[in-house]
């Protein structure tokens, strides 16, 4: 290993925690609701829309294939838009996103999000929603669907961004790599502060897309939106593999985070945002995909997976589902970082598709231990 931060602060301030979706052209012809060729959105942001698609895993090798682990391998060097199409280095639609991992739910599979997304992003033009990496708002996009398909079902991830999830990520893994300091407590009053503000911004998203819908000659019988929240891409201390002191974090696991600043965020930060969304979800007769716990055992560290390499191959069962923090850029772009990868996304794929089948309720998704991303399933309430 390097004797100094192989995933040390370096590029940090580039994180970004919304990613984008490789999307699918809708036809021109122009259908009505219940006529044209059915289709599922996804729409908002990183979790949703792909980010981090081009991993099978983590591994430490940082040449060729790097251990299997890097889709965008040629055999003779790297092309990112093997994995994220035109959108390579914008919105990073990947080819595993949640809604193209969802398997054949509709004839369309049509992916709206966007890395870095808000949701300011989502809203419309007209009601002061703004333009993103080059495209209009997403529900502007939305309308041109709905004009032209039968569209079954919105899934809608988003306010992370507004919430600051990448500022939060760079100032937790600085405390850890320079100022030995934790983050939590400062990090939880600027969650405070803004969360209220952030959940109403999330509800204005949902009733844009009621909207538009409407617009477009639907009922509101004719279509469903289900509002997910995100999953922990860390472990708690004591499931992470790695000691709490030294450079093991840092330069092998790519978690650099303190004990207490891995609690909560696994069970403070991310149980507050998911209960929070779930009140919206309710108050605006949505359904909900509590996601807190999807990459249970399979987080970045976790102690239930392990790291790829040449002796133990990439696989579903036993490789990470997250990406893990490399902030010197020697693999891919730091924005990846701490998204599902792509067994992640078709993890979560594969929620959607169960979701899908439950047209009522609200419901959590999480893995079977020890299984791959076929062994998700859903509980109620």
């Amino acid at each position: 290993m390097p004797s100094t931060p192989h995933r040390a602060l370096g590029a940090l301030l580039a994180l970004c925690t919304a990613a984008g979706l490789a999307s699918v052209s809708a036809p021109s012809a122009h259908a009505s609701p219940g006529g044209g060729p059915t289709a599922v959105v996804a729409m908002g942001d990183s979790y949703i829309s792909g980010e981090a698609g081009r991993w099978l895993g983590n591994s430490l090798t940082d040449s060729g294939s790097r251990d299997g682990t890097d889709r965008a391998w040629t055999g003779s060097g790297y092309a990112p838009s093997r994995v994220y199409g035109t959108t390579a280095g914008g919105c990073h639609r990947s080819d595993t996103s949640e809604v193209l991992s969802a398997g054949p739910i509709a004839s369309s599979l049509i992916n709206l999000a966007c890395s870095g997304a808000t949701t300011k992003n989502v809203i419309r033009a007209s009601q002061g929603g703004q333009a993103h990496k080059g495209e209009a708002p997403q529900a502007d996009r939305l309308a041109a669907v709905a004009a032209s398909h039968d569209v079954e079902l919105i899934a809608l991830s988003v306010g992370g961004n507004d919430l600051g999830f990448a500022d939060i990520i760079t100032t937790c893994a600085t405390d850890y790599i320079i100022w030995y300091s934790y983050c939590h407590d400062d990090q939880q009053a600027e969650v405070d502060a803004r969360i209220d503000g952030v959940m109403a911004d999330v509800g204005r998203s949902v009733d844009e897309i009621r909207a538009v819908m409407t617009s477009a000659g639907y009922s509101s019988s004719d279509y469903r939106i289900v509002l997910q929240s995100y999953p922990s891409p860390i472990p708690r201390a004591a499931e992470n593999r790695y000691g709490e002191s030294g450079w093991a974090r840092t330069n092998t696991g790519g978690c650099p985070f303190w004990n207490a600043d891995s609690d909560w965020a696994r069970d403070s930060l991310v149980p507050q945002l998911a209960n929070r969304l779930r009140g919206v979800a309710a108050a605006k007769g949505v359904q909900f995909m509590d996601l807190r716990d999807a990459l249970q055992g399979r987080e970045v560290c976790a102690k239930a997976s392990r790291q790829v390499t040449a002796a133990s191959p990439a696989s579903g069962t036993t490789s990470e589902w997250a990406r893990w923090i490399d902030s010197q850029s020697t693999q891919g772009l730091v924005q990846e970082s701490m998204h599902p990868n792509a067994y992640g996304q078709q993890a979560l794929g594969r929620c959607l598709a169960l979701i899908h089948a439950r047209p009522t309720g609200h419901h959590s998704c999480r893995n079977t231990a020890g299984s791959g991303t076929s062994g998700m399933y859903l509980t109620t309430g």
